[in-house]
C-alpha cells in the first residue's frame, strides 16, 4: 500500500475527524419534592435487634420511602419503657417534621408478666390496657398514628398443643384497639397458628440457637421442658449492667428458648407483621414488602 494511503487511512481513523458536536447540557431543574413515610417500632426484646422481628421487618420488608426506627429494647414493660425514659425518646422520634405520615407499631405483654421483676410487671386487667391508652392518646397527640400489636406468641407446648401463655393479654390488646378504634396486628394470633402447625419440634427452627438433645426429645414427644436459664448477658454499651462498666464490643448473647428469634424466625415475624400491616393501613401498603 503506498505511503499517500497509509496517512489517509490514518487520519480517516484520527479521534474526532467526524465527531458530533456536543450536545447542549439539560437544562436544570429542581428534584421532585421527596413524599417520604416513617415507622417507628416500640416493644420488647422481641421487636428489638438481634432477639425480635424488628430488624428482619425494616430491613427487608419496606421500601426506599419509609424511614423505619427499631426502638424496641430487651425486657421492658409497658411500665418500665416508660420509667426508663425510652417513651420519651420515642416520642421524640414522633414529633420529628418531614414525613407524610408516621406510624408507630406498639407491641407489648412479655414483661408485663414477670412478676418476679419489679421493676417490670403491671396487672393484667387494670393496668397494662390503661399504658396501652395512655400510650395511644400520647402518640396521637404528637401527629402519629399509633397501632398496636399483639405479643408474639411463646413457642411452648403441653402434649402437643401449643401453651399460649399471652392469650389473655393479647385480648387486652385487643379490647383497647377496639375501643379507641386503633389498626391493630394480631401477631399473636399468627404465630400461635404457626407454632401450632409446625408442632413443638418444627417451632424450635424459629429460636436463635438450635435445642439441646434432651429439649429435642422431650419436644418430640409434645410437650417442651421448661425455658433453660438466661447465659450471662454481654452489655453491648457502656452502663447497659448499671455498673457504668464498658460491655462487650460487638457481641451479642444468643440463646435457646421459646421467646426469642433467631433469623428464620425474625424474618417469618416480620413477614406476619408486613402482611397484617398493608391490611391495617392501606394507604401504605404500596410500600411494604410481603
Amino acid at each position: 500500500m503506498k505511503a499517500s494511503h497509509l496517512a489517509l487511512l490514518a487520519a480517516l481513523a484520527a479521534p474526532g475527524l467526524f465527531a458530533q458536536p456536543a450536545a447542549a447540557p439539560a437544562e436544570r431543574i429542581d428534584a421532585p419534592k421527596l413524599d417520604p413515610y416513617k415507622i417507628i417500632l416500640v416493644g420488647d426484646s422481641t421487636t428489638a435487634p438481634h432477639s425480635g422481628w424488628g430488624g428482619a421487618f425494616c430491613a427487608h420488608h419496606v421500601k426506599w420511602k419509609i424511614a423505619c426506627l427499631n426502638l424496641g429494647r430487651g425486657a421492658r414493660s409497658t411500665r418500665s419503657y416508660r420509667s426508663e425514659g425510652a417513651w420519651d425518646v420515642a416520642l421524640n422520634e414522633m414529633r420529628v417534621s418531614g414525613y407524610q405520615a408516621t406510624y408507630v407499631l406498639i407491641q407489648m405483654g412479655h414483661n408485663d408478666q414477670a412478676r418476679h421483676k419489679p421493676e417490670r410487671w403491671t396487672e393484667e386487667t387494670t393496668e397494662f390496657p390503661d399504658n396501652l391508652r395512655r400510650v395511644v392518646k400520647e402518640t396521637r397527640a404528637t401527629g402519629a398514628v399509633p397501632i398496636l400489636v399483639t405479643p408474639l406468641s411463646r413457642r411452648e407446648f403441653k402434649s402437643g398443643a401449643l401453651d399460649n401463655t399471652l392469650a389473655s393479654w393479647s385480648g387486652q390488646v385487643r379490647k383497647v384497639a377496639a375501643e379507641l378504634k386503633v389498626p391493630l396486628i394480631d401477631l399473636n394470633a399468627r404465630s400461635a397458628q404457626f407454632a401450632q402447625k409446625v408442632g413443638p419440634v418444627g417451632a424450635m427452627a424459629l429460636a436463635q440457637l438450635p435445642p439441646s438433645a434432651a429439649e429435642k426429645a422431650a419436644a418430640a414427644k409434645g410437650t417442651t421442658l421448661p425455658p433453660p436459664p438466661s447465659p450471662p448477658a454481654a452489655a453491648e454499651d457502656t452502663g447497659e449492667r448499671g455498673d457504668k462498666k464498658p460491655g462487650a464490643r460487638g457481641h451479642i448473647t444468643l440463646k435457646f428458648d421459646y421467646t426469642h428469634l433467631g433469623p428464620e424466625g425474625a424474618e417469618l415475624a416480620a413477614a406476619m407483621i408486613a402482611d397484617e400491616l398493608a391490611t391495617a393501613v392501606p394507604e401504605i401498603a404500596g410500600l411494604l414488602i410481603p
